[in-house]
């Protein structure tokens, strides 16, 4: 299981040049609640930091600044946290949880974005796979009855 299998490959993108503004619109319009600042280089941008919901709060509503005042590279996150799209599932989590992070820009070899990986990306999995062992228990007691009966 690798972190490209599972990430979700739908990412809403922006520029650095781009208002806090233009940003809230496309997360309430994909309803997301980070969106990825990318700079276009050859095949595939290149994330070079990260805008969340919470940034947004904190940084500019706490404060009271004006929304179109501000551009997003103003106020995103440039210590962006990546991890390559073969990197085991485990190893990507083990790197949220050591940087303290619930989304993690997934890339390519050559540092292109392919991807996004969410806390709630794995918690999905996590469950379906508990679900799986579930009802691998129920079938297992189902058959040892039958062969009982």
């Amino acid at each position: 299981m690798s972190a490209g299998e599972y990430c979700n490959r739908d990412v809403v993108v922006v520029a650095k040049s781009e208002t806090v503004q233009e940003a809230i619109n496309l997360m309430r319009q994909y309803h997301v609640g980070t969106v990825v600042v990318v700079e276009e280089t050859g095949d595939k941008p290149k994330p070079v930091g990260i805008l969340t919901d919470r940034d947004i709060l904190i940084e500019i509503l706490a404060e009271d600044v004006e929304l179109d005042a501000v551009t997003i590279g103003d106020v995103m996150s440039y210590e962006l946290v990546t991890v390559v799209d073969d990197s085991p599932l485990l190893d990507a989590v083990s790197i949220m949880k050591d940087k303290g992070v619930r989304r993690l820009p997934v890339v390519n070899n050559t540092g292109g974005l392919e991807g996004i990986l969410s806390v709630d990306d794995v918690i999905d999995l996590l469950a379906e796979e508990l679900s799986n062992i579930a009802k691998l228990i129920s079938k297992e007691q189902h058959q040892e009855q039958v062969k009982r009966n």
